[in-house]
């Protein structure tokens, strides 16, 4: 079956082949463009052509879907993340239909302590989170592509790359592309990465924001130890619905999933509700478990994110878990990173470029993403103790309040090192 266009609104383009190696090239001090392939179009495939197309490469989106659609509920967008969005242009419009998120704050169920307290404004002044469902970032960078001519094939799922080449089911083949970027995600086939599975996941859904005392302006969850965290994240509106929405989360072991099916949804009420009370107008809106996706995670890093002419960006370079709300956003820093690298390589290599520059900044969120993590997702007895008796008034107690506010916003460290500018 041959890949074809999601949609008649798509633009059709005929892309001019060219045959050369990942860096820009330069005719007459002219650079001239790229004819790049980019697999997967999510938020990390659909940023990174859109600031690609802009630089004035030839683009293609390949991916599975038969139509555009986004998976998922719930995620934040850094302050970090808005960087990038504005760069791309819609910043403005994916604001206006999110939700300011402008404190994180969680509490032990029984003991009623304070576990986490972050506000978003210690370092920068009007400094937010942006709460947004996936369906709605995505589409307005669907739009942004579709408005710059970016050609998206669907119903094509890869299976390989090679020497600039494609290869997708049934044998068919495309390029050869000047370069390949691998955006899809953590079910990529074209990433060697290693991952290990995480033991705990949590189950989401949307709902309509009730009639509830909570501020709309804040992340808040509550947590029983580390083996029972709730949370209700603010999202604003989605496409074609003017209610304000928000995403509840309910975190479990994996291996828990089966049994919480059997337990049946009043059973999970009882205790959720019991463990929380403010929590009840959000979980009498779900009615049936179909409501409610499983979704689990993995920990893993390629600590070289390139080989050959294939460049691997977001979930497909890098995996943790959500703990941080950092997942979104290192997918548009590393789009940003990488077309920075094309634009800036002079000669160089530029997914050597882009990898530099992202070393660091990954590295840094994947460590403290693997320490946080089992504070408030584990079995562990001891973790959420020390995380309530001592590190949480630590956290309280100056600079660390603004370490932790650098550290959520995404720019503890220079998030693109040497090709920030």
């Amino acid at each position: 079956m041959r890949c074809r266009s999601p949609s008649a609104l798509l633009w059709a383009r005929q892309l001019r082949p060219l045959q050369s190696g990942p860096n820009m090239r330069h005719q007459g001090g002219m650079k001239t463009p790229q004819n790049i392939a980019i697999v997967g179009a999510g938020i990390g495939g659909l940023a990174a052509a859109c600031l690609l197309r802009d630089a004035g490469h030839d683009i293609t989106v390949f991916d599975r879907f038969d139509g555009p659609r986004p998976i998922g509920s719930g995620l934040v967008i850094q302050p970090v993340g808005q960087e990038v969005l504005a760069r791309i242009g819609i910043a403005e419009d994916v604001i206006a239909k999110g939700a300011k998120i402008t404190r994180m704050f969680g509490h032990e169920a029984v003991s009623k302590r304070p576990v986490l307290n972050v506000q978003y404004d210690r370092n920068t002044a009007g400094a937010f989170g942006l709460g947004i469902h996936r369906a709605t970032l995505f589409g307005a960078l669907w739009e942004a592509a579709q408005s710059r001519g970016v050609v998206v094939r669907a119903s094509c799922a890869a299976q390989g790359a090679q020497d600039g080449v494609l290869t997708f089911e049934g044998g068919v083949r495309h390029g050869p592309y000047d370069l390949i970027i691998d955006a899809s995600g953590a079910n990529s086939p074209l990433s060697p990465i290693a991952s290990k599975p995480l033991p705990f996941g949590a189950i989401w859904g949307t709902v309509d924001w009730p009639q509830t005392a909570l501020p709309r302006r804040e992340l808040r969850q509550v947590y029983r130890r580390a083996e029972r965290m709730i949370g209700v994240l603010p999202l604003g509106q989605m496409p074609g619905d003017t209610a304000q929405k928000a995403a509840i989360f309910w975190s479990l072991p994996v291996a828990d999933y089966g049994a919480w099916l059997e337990r049946g949804l009043d059973a999970w009420k009882a205790e959720a509700e019991d463990l929380w009370p403010e929590f009840a107008p959000f979980a009498a809106q779900i009615t049936d478990p179909s409501q409610m996706t499983m979704a689990t995670y993995t920990h893993g890093t390629l600590r070289r994110p390139y080989r050959d002419n294939v460049v691997h960006i977001g979930d497909a370079a890098h995996r943790a878990s959500p703990q941080l709300g950092q997942g979104a956003n290192m997918a548009l820093l590393d789009a940003l990173a990488l077309a920075r690298a094309i634009d800036m390589a002079n000669g160089q290599d530029p997914a050597k470029l882009y990898a530099q520059a992202r070393r660091a900044h990954v590295w840094c969120y994947q460590t403290f993403s693997a320490i946080f993590t089992p504070q408030y997702q584990s079995d562990s007895r001891m973790l959420p103790a020390l995380r309530d008796r001592v590190l949480y008034p630590a956290s309280q107690v100056w600079p660390i309040p603004k370490v932790l506010t650098a550290l959520v916003c995404g720019d503890m460290i220079p998030p693109l090192a040497s090709l920030n500018r």
